[in-house]
């Protein structure tokens, strides 16, 4: 019953997929399910490798239901899940736990993103999550960002990475986020 429960929402009812596909989607929530506090502790070392989460869905993003938020055991411990190419989420992940099989990705924030960013605002092509330029109130806490503008968060981040290279020698943020291959709403 799994299996099938799976293969629907991995598959949105699509009977184009090949069966390997769905194999694979199956496969990404079968195992047992990591605790979102301790995949973001050893996220570095799981970095493009597949995992199974489990967490309370706290947003779902109101742009397509294209991305999640899970928490961890805490407001601080906080990652994005994308759909990729199961298209959407359903409305009923948010309030509910969600275990969600996928790969992890790690996006990076260095210098030259954060010039083009400042180019796309310049140019009025930047990409606006959540209701203005503050941005997605959810996004910005699983980034652990501080900054109300565009130029506070950009800031903000510039003093980051300033902080990580003193401290660690590395010129970026690392943020990660799933991108999922199934997911099911377990309660």
């Amino acid at each position: 019953m799994l299996a099938a429960a799976v293969a629907m929402v991995s598959c949105g009812g699509n009977t184009s997929k090949s069966s390997t596909d769905e194999q694979q989607a199956e496969a990404a929530i079968e195992q047992a399910a990591m605790e979102i506090d301790a995949l973001l502790t050893d996220a570095a070392n799981l970095t493009n490798q597949q995992v199974v989460i489990e967490g309370i869905c706290t947003h779902i993003c109101s742009h397509g239901g294209r991305k999640i938020f899970l928490m961890g055991s805490d407001d601080t411990k906080i990652i994005r899940i994308e759909a990729a190419e199961l298209g959407a989420f359903d409305q009923k992940c948010v309030n509910s736990i969600v275990k969600v099989g996928g790969i992890l990705r790690e996006e990076r924030i260095d210098e030259e993103y954060l010039k083009q960013w400042e180019e796309r605002i310049a140019t009025n092509t930047a990409d606006e999550h959540g209701d203005d330029e503050s941005g997605c109130d959810t996004e910005k806490a699983a980034r652990g960002e501080t900054g109300n503008t565009a130029a506070e968060r950009i800031a903000d981040f510039r003093t980051k990475i300033a902080a990580r290279n003193a401290a660690e020698g590395k010129e970026y943020l690392s943020f990660y986020f799933v991108e999922a291959l199934a997911y099911e709403v377990v309660e």
